[in-house]
């Protein structure tokens, strides 16, 4: 793995993930795109089709044994199965029926639209679950009354990376404590890790602003185009009762499972438990509760249970499928070096007051590039901290909009990203296609990306 600019590829390693990227939206054929970026990549590096073709294959093996990656792809295979569950239980209609006859919550578009959006402020331990609660819980409604599932998928992904880095209680906030602790370890900066979170939370304007203008469009009734055919409300979903606790059971008991588990792989202290381990056990337990509480309540009948189980968890091997070649394209960026060929002319071109939006602007890049927020943070924040230390910031009171420079820059260049887990999810979640909910959210990610850096370049020139 290159560590230094002369072990890089150079400009090269920025191929692998631009061809994905533009073929993405080219063919709408996301799988394909990304199988030909992960080719390209390994091609560049090994320099023979034979080499390519091996060094694919042991690349995507080498992931599939990592416990991350199979732990991510079972849980985003069984959310399958925990969405056609509480379809074919009556859960969606009961919690509609719940929402409009008994306590008239939900009455039009805009109503809608802000349960979508408060689902997904309440619900910050985990980006992927977020989004798919958000969209399961509100396509029901939204779809009654006209709004586009594209504008769906954008609520959903913008109050699920954002809203997890604003509270983060939770995976996120341990990943990012852990990262600026290791550069306080090592002598780069001073202060205390948590201190140093909190106050840059005041400076993450690319979270802050993704929330605003999601809450802005939806009182002000800002209608997405619609590229999805969203069939008209069934007469026969209409007269079902439902049993609303047929939805709860199964969501309630995935985010207390991931309570638990965090806990329970934290050693104590949820902080420092593993999101993924969390999320795996979370899902399995979430269907077995489920399961036995429909047959329990006569929800659906024994025979069922299972064949929807397997149904559900067969309709999300497309998306495992784009999560494994999403993976594998993050991975020959690292192979080859894109982060660290890109961090380079940092120092050179940065004056102090300029930095956090050089920074800002240099981690969306490598986010958009990559497709993780997780894995530009990990690139970048020991690059912004060091430099910031070279600059005589250690210590000063303009560190924390660095930290947050990086923190807002790794979700915008995630959320934006066609090829990001958070992106795909919430595109599942919605029911859209992903190329056209990239399409269509990205003129508001972008108005985000404009006013974090104005709001950037005016902190650094304030506070420098």
């Amino acid at each position: 793995m290159p560590q230094a600019l002369n072990e890089s590829y150079g400009i090269y390693s920025l191929l692998p993930p631009l061809i994905a990227i533009v073929l993405a939206i080219i063919s709408r054929n996301v799988i394909l795109s990304l199988l030909i970026g992960v080719l390209g990549g390994y091609y560049i590096m090994e320099q023979s089709l034979p080499g390519m073709a091996g060094a694919t294959l042991e690349g995507i093996w080498t992931l599939l044994q990592k416990g991350w990656v199979l732990k991510t792809l079972v849980f985003a295979i069984f959310v399958g199965s925990i969405i056609e569950l509480i379809q074919r239980s009556g859960g969606v209609e009961g919690f509609v029926r719940f929402l409009q006859e008994k306590k008239r919550l939900v009455t039009n578009r805009k109503e809608a639209e802000l349960l979508a959006f408060f689902i997904g402020l309440a619900i910050f331990i985990e980006s992927s679950i977020t989004s798919l609660i958000a969209g399961t819980v509100s396509r029901p409604l939204t779809d009654r009354y006209g709004t586009s599932r594209e504008k769906l998928a954008y609520i959903c992904d913008s109050t699920a990376a954002p809203v997890c880095t604003m509270f983060p209680l939770n995976a996120w906030g341990a990943l990012l404590l852990g990262l600026i602790g290791s550069q306080i370890e090592a002598g780069v900066i001073a202060g205390e890790p948590i201190r140093l979170l909190g106050s840059a939370l005041l400076f993450n304007f690319y979270a802050l602003f993704s929330i605003l203008l999601v809450l802005y469009t939806i009182v002000k009734g800002v209608k997405f185009p619609s590229y999805t055919k969203v069939d008209p409300p069934n007469i026969e979903f209409e007269e079902k009762n439902g049993d609303i606790y047929a939805l709860i059971v199964p969501i309630a008991s995935l985010l207390i499972l991931v309570f638990v588990f965090l806990f329970i792989t934290g050693g104590g202290n949820m902080l420092a438990g593993s999101g993924s381990t969390s999320v795996f056990a979370a899902v399995l337990g979430s269907v077995a509760i489920s399961s036995l509480y429909y047959l329990v309540k006569g929800s659906m009948p024994a025979g069922e249970i299972l064949p929807a189980i397997l149904r559900g968890a067969k309709t999300m091997l497309p998306i495992a499928a784009i999560l494994i070649f999403a993976f594998a394209i993050g991975d020959v960026t690292v192979k080859m070096g894109t982060g660290i060929y890109m961090a380079h002319f940092a120092n050179a071109i940065m004056s102090p007051a300029l930095l956090p939006a050089g920074i800002f602007l240099l981690s969306a890049i490598i986010a958009f590039s990559t497709g993780t927020s997780w894995g530009t943070f990990s690139i970048m924040m020991p690059i912004a901290l060091t430099i910031a230390a070279g600059m005589g910031m250690a210590d000063s009171a303009l560190l924390p909009v660095v930290i947050a420079a990086v923190i807002s820059g790794g979700v915008f260049g995630d959320h934006a990203s066609p090829i990001s887990d958070t992106t795909i999810i919430s595109a599942m979640a919605a029911g859209c296609d992903l190329i056209a909910h990239v399409k269509t959210q990205l003129p508001w990610a972008l108005t985000a990306a404009f006013l974090s850096i104005v709001f950037f370049l005016l902190s650094g020139y304030l506070l420098v």
